[in-house]
């Protein structure tokens, strides 16, 4: 079975979400996975599965716009809508050791509902 681009790994970590399966993003996230984000500061796979996969079932759908490659490293630009109704644009940077998915950076963009900008409480 031929390896899966960086780039296809990525689209399937967004597609497991979207499905609700965990058990892709499982297979997909390394051993040593960490996860930081505004929320969070580099906190391991068992803190991300209680933490944050919970939040799949918020998601209505994604849209990935640009994924760009380079080496072990992969950014993507991706739209989120939420079943609230609030959209949102962000980008992640994943860092991968072979075809695991050994880190992910997440940067928040802005908040939209119905096209209308929502100001985010800052904490």
């Amino acid at each position: 079975m031929p390896r899966m681009s960086k780039a296809d790994i990525v689209r399937d970590c967004f597609a497991a979400y979207r499905m609700k399966d965990r058990r892709l993003l499982e297979v997909l996230l390394a051993e040593e996975f960490s996860f930081t984000s505004p929320y969070d500061d580099r906190i391991d796979r068992k803190t991300y599965f209680e933490r944050c996969w919970p939040n799949s079932e918020r998601i209505a759908s994604h849209v990935v716009e640009k994924i760009f490659v380079e080496g072990d490293e992969a950014f993507v630009r991706y739209r989120c809508l939420t079943r609230e109704g609030k959209e949102f644009r962000n980008t992640e940077l994943f860092t991968f050791d072979g075809d695991k998915v050994r880190q992910i950076e997440v940067y928040f963009g802005a908040t939209y509902v119905d096209g209308r900008f929502v100001a985010q409480q800052s904490t």
